[in-house]
């Protein structure tokens, strides 16, 4: 879990961040519908699992740029910058309709996070405990809303103006004018992102999507 101290007199948003961790303590969240026609594609001509390779190219896109790597340490008091942020994800109990967080550590080889994502959460349906680890601090909460492809989603956090790793939700694609077509969400703190930043983690989000199915493609 290595990380960089940010050097707040250097920080492009040093003003912005003072004025929302301070004056105006607030979030920004934006829904979207991103078109999953080839990733969807891709998972069936490969018998592979649409969650994982959604999970996969997320993970990639937020790990691109620092904005998305942030962090407040709050016994240190240190805004810090990790290396690479993993995700934190869940797996749902149809008998006890709860859930189990599953943390699953990031990898570039798109094979070893398959297999390390798919051992990871075999494991969470083995247990019907809750499992939150407050220990795991690179890990961003990502979340998948099985059962409805919704049109706007709000997350709050009352006490939350010093979280700052992204919050991810997505719901069921759906077709749309001959695409497929799934919501998602992002919710940042507005203290390390505004409009910009969090737009720019969809636009992220459809270029890796993009290079899996190039990627692939190429090696066919």
């Amino acid at each position: 879990m290595d990380y960089k101290v940010l050097d707040m007199e250097k920080y492009y948003r040093k003003d912005i961040y003072r004025h929302f961790t301070m004056d105006c303590k607030c979030s920004v969240m934006i829904t979207s519908k991103i078109d999953v026609s080839e990733l969807v594609a891709y998972s069936k001509q490969t018998g592979t699992k649409f969650y994982i390779n959604f999970l996969y190219v997320l993970t990639k896109a937020l790990n691109t740029r620092d904005d998305y790597k942030m962090r407040y340490l709050y016994q240190e008091d240190k805004l810090v910058v990790f290396d690479k942020i993993n995700t934190a994800h869940y797996v749902f109990h149809e008998d006890t309709e709860t859930f189990t967080v599953v943390y699953t550590e990031f990898s570039e080889d798109y094979q070893a996070f398959y297999d390390r994502c798919c051992a990871d959460m075999e494991k969470a349906k083995q247990t019907r405990s809750y499992g939150l680890d407050g220990s795991k601090l690179n890990y961003f909460d990502a979340s998948y809303i099985s059962w409805l492809s919704y049109e706007a989603l709000h997350v709050e956090l009352p006490d939350g103006h010093l979280h700052f790793p992204p919050i991810i939700n997505w719901g069921k694609y759906h077709s749309e004018n001959g695409r497929l077509l799934m919501p998602v969400t992002v919710r940042m703190n507005h203290a390390i992102a505004d409009g910009y930043v969090v737009s720019k983690a969809f636009l992220l989000l459809e270029k890796e999507i993009e290079r899996l199915v190039e990627e692939t493609e190429l090696m066919d």
